[in-house]
């Protein structure tokens, strides 16, 4: 695993540490899946969130790790009572950081398979069956939803259009065809989340997927669904007029901070390949 600085390091050690002295062997002996959601204030979405997750994925035993990046609220304990392994950071990184150290978690811990899914419940959990089902028949290593071969509830002429861009950008400079960057609900091999450089605090998405591809594992798309948030408000795209809610202006700094990591990341894994 790649950290940006010491400090990084540092913050994960200590939250590695309260996690075994909280969870014992709960936290160091996984099961086969590791459930990873990386979770920023999302106190009452995320124990239902947490509750609807199958305790058994493609006949393996699955528990939930969830990376609390730093929340203000309840989410940590809202998490815990929902019955999850809750990694409680008390500094907000990003949930690049956030499932970084998630990977990490169900890495050590001995979790050959790790699916991620959003805190804000607008995945569907019982698609995880079929996100897994190709890495567990070895057909693929890496598994990711696409709302485009699926479903989406969502209206928003901008966020749809910067799905489809970003898809082009993506698959013209992986030479890999890929209908959607940036669904959060995926499955893997865990070995691949070490094997990739993973550095960017938000993000994360294009990060792994570019990685994967460059690294030469074999990545499918199946078709998934993504439906509206029903409580809280998106983290994406935050910027210095957040909270002024204009409008188009989020997706227009989330378009711009995801192109820079797109790029940044094609460029850095293009040169480790020369």
């Amino acid at each position: 695993m790649f950290y940006s600085d010491s400090a990084d390091a540092k913050i994960d050690a200590s939250a590695l540490e309260t996690l075994a002295d909280v969870y014992g062997e709960r936290a160091t002996k996984l099961p086969p899946v590791a459930l990873v959601i990386a979770a920023y204030n999302e106190e009452g979405a995320i124990g239902p969130v947490v509750e609807a997750l199958p305790k058994t994925v493609c006949g393996l035993a699955t528990e939930t790790i969830v990376v609390a990046d730093g929340c203000a609220d309840a989410t940590a304990k809202e998490a815990d009572a929902a019955g999850a392994v809750v990694c409680d950071v008390p500094v907000n990184r990003g949930q690049g950081a956030a499932l970084r150290l998630g990977y990490r978690i169900a890495r050590e811990g001995g979790a050959e398979y790790i699916v991620t899914t959003d805190a804000d419940g607008q995945y569907n959990p019982l698609e995880i069956e079929g996100l897994l089902a190709p890495v567990v028949a070895g057909e693929a290593d890496f598994v990711t939803g696409s709302r485009r071969m699926g479903s989406e509830e969502t209206k928003d002429p901008i966020r749809r259009a910067g799905v489809r861009f970003f898809a082009l950008l993506v698959s013209t400079l992986t030479g890999q065809r890929i209908s959607d960057t940036t669904f959060g609900l995926r499955a893997m091999r865990a070995e691949v989340t070490g094997a990739v450089r993973l550095e960017q605090p938000q993000y994360q998405a294009s990060e792994l997927l570019i990685g994967v591809i460059t690294h030469g594992y074999r990545v499918r798309e199946v078709p998934a669904t993504i439906h509206k948030r029903r409580v809280g408000e998106s983290k994406k795209g935050q910027n210095p007029f957040y909270n002024l809610h204009l409008p188009g202006v989020n997706n227009v700094f989330y378009g711009v901070r995801f192109t820079r990591v797109v790029m940044g990341t094609w460029w850095r894994e293009r040169r480790r390949r020369s």
